[in-house]
């Protein structure tokens, strides 16, 4: 979730939620608690499959490493791998429970799997990505048989004349690009009322722990098809929030860069201040994998050249199963108190932190963190408008509609398909908007990034010599409401998200079945440092269990 929710009566909205609670799009779903992997494997949530009507699965949480293995030994084929995991697509996603996490496959991912295979048989590996299927958000553009339309119907058919930066580096690597993800339409940066994970094109995504739960958003289908083993890894983008929350809501780690680490060219924009794209998978390695396949100075990305000299390919490294012991974690407090089972599982992963060997600073609060939505969001509005204009006209002829204004008109023009539950007053406020040298916008940014960054994390980090910041992502998923909108109860990537920051979600634990994540936050490029952090967490505790595909959330867990 990205983008702004006006407060109404009983509920916290998603501008509240990102402008007061510091946060955006969180939220879980279901299963028990932990488990341990197969011996000499970092497999987590390998068994259990064949629950709620769904037949076993023979990728069922296989990492990356195990995927490798198999192809090296002759047991798999790129080809077979991407056979099985569409077959896996065509029998729960759009059968089945009928997650609906994906908008189209791609219809050349087997030829492309035989050009991989053949590759490996004469010794061109491309490394460790080479023949592994991903399923990359519907906002991110492939110059191949799909199309790319942030879900919305005024994009249907729309193309693209290049690939995105980050679809050109993960064919490079090796990746075979299996499809498109469902999403939250527009990345959720259409209506103050709108139902995370839905999308024109799409429909509502469900979460694969409880099928009447939202799976949060905006990267809903890349979350729950990574949950629900409907590829390896997954590409995720994130204004605020819309990674790690649905990296929470359906039991997955997710990666929110440094704004600057992945080029965000050819990804339909929000903001170009706070977008970027980032992975997803069932553990921290297989996240850390795809994040190294991605990095690189984009010419057409300034923000990418602040990366120089600070990217690495191969985020792996810096896993470490002891990385906890000596480290300084600061506990943001101040995201607390909004459901008192979540708060539980903080103080337990607290604990374990602790018992391996981590000094936790409790509080360390973001003394800033209410303060920065509002100037924020106004950000969001002047950049949208900017941003997609350009990227619309940047598509020339492929593009069915030129300009934001032609969007709106679309979208009343066909509104009992296009806008049958909520409308699209974000867009229109967006339209309102001036240009980039408003004195509003340029003061918003200022003051955003001041307070989110010096004095924000920054500050924090400073004052306690800190390594990280850890919160809760974000509490039990939601029931899924067309009618009222989304139901946030809290979270924590707001800070993050507005400083360009990164942010590591990682499953803590479980409420009723439903996952909850903790986030991982820090200064920009401390990658290394949070995911050395987060990875040792993951380890000691274990916590992932895979999707039972219930109806409902199984209250006799809790």
């Amino acid at each position: 979730g990205e983008e702004g929710k006006e407060p109404t009566p009983g509920r916290i909205s998603r501008r509240a939620f990102m402008g007061y609670t510091a946060a955006a799009g969180a939220l879980a779903i279901a299963g028990p608690t932990g488990c341990a992997p197969p011996s000499g494997s970092e497999r987590q949530g390998a068994a259990g499959a064949g629950t709620g009507g769904v037949a076993p699965f023979e990728l069922d949480g296989v990492g990356i490493t195990e995927l490798q293995e198999g192809m090296a030994s002759g047991r798999w084929t790129a080809r077979r791998l991407t056979q099985l995991y569409l077959d896996r697509i065509e029998a729960i996603d759009r059968d089945g429970p009928t997650l609906r996490s994906i908008i189209e496959t791609n219809p050349d991912a087997l030829t492309i799997a035989d050009t991989l295979d053949r590759k490996r048989a004469s010794g061109q590996l491309r490394g460790p990505m080479h023949g592994i299927p991903v399923i990359v958000k519907d906002n991110v553009a492939t110059a191949d048989r799909m199309t790319t339309t942030a879900g919305a119907l005024a994009l249907t058919g729309a193309g693209s004349p290049e690939d995105s930066w980050v679809a050109a580096k993960l064919r490079e690597a090796g990746a075979i690009i299996l499809g498109k993800a469902n999403l939250s339409e527009w990345a959720n940066f259409r209506s103050t009322r709108s139902s995370s994970g839905w999308s024109g094109r799409g429909g509502q995504c469900r979460n694969p722990y409880a099928l009447d739960r939202n799976p949060c958003g905006s990267s809903a289908g890349s979350g729950a098809s990574v949950s629900a083993s409907l590829c390896a890894v997954a590409v995720g983008t994130e204004t605020n929030g819309s990674i790690v929350c649905p990296s929470s809501a359906n039991g997955v780690v997710g990666i929110k860069p440094t704004v600057g680490l992945w080029s965000r060219t050819r990804i339909i924009p929000i903001s170009a201040t706070q977008d970027t794209a980032g992975p997803m998978g069932r553990t921290v390695r297989d996240a850390a994998t795809l994040l190294g396949a991605c990095v690189g100075v984009d010419p057409t990305d300034a923000r990418t050249a602040e990366s120089e000299g600070r990217f690495h390919t191969d985020y792996t490294q810096f896993l470490d199963r002891d990385g906890l012991r000596g480290a300084r974690i600061g506990v943001a407090r101040q995201n607390f108190g909004f459901d008192p089972d979540v708060d539980r599982l903080m103080e337990d992963a607290i604990t374990a932190m602790r018992n391996a060997g981590a000094e936790i600073i409790d509080p360390a609060n973001v003394e800033t963190a209410r303060r920065i939505g509002g100037p924020s969001y106004q950000v969001l509005l002047y950049e949208f408008k900017h941003g997609v204009n350009a990227y619309l006209r940047a598509l020339g002829e492929m593009a069915p509609v030129k300009s934001l204004e032609e969007v709106i008109s679309y979208n009343l023009a066909n509104e009992r398909n296009a806008m049958p539950y909520f409308g699209q007053e974000i867009l229109i406020a967006a339209q309102e908007k001036g240009g980039l040298d408003s004195q509003e916008y340029v003061e918003s940014r200022r003051n955003a990034l001041r307070m989110a960054r010096a004095e924000g994390i920054d500050a924090v980090m400073d004052q306690h010599s800190l390594d990280a910041i850890i919160s809760p992502t974000g509490g039990p998923a939601w029931t899924t409401d067309l009618v009222n909108g989304d139901h946030f109860t809290g979270g924590s990537s707001g800070p993050a998200a507005i400083a360009g920051y990164p942010n590591i979600s990682v499953p803590a634990g479980y409420v009723f079945g439903l996952p909850v994540g903790i986030s991982f936050f820090g200064r920009a490029w401390s990658e290394p440092t949070l995911l050395r952090i987060a990875y040792a967490f993951e380890r000691a505790t274990m916590h992932r269990v895979p999707p039972r595909f219930l109806p409902t959330a199984d209250l006799t867990v809790g």
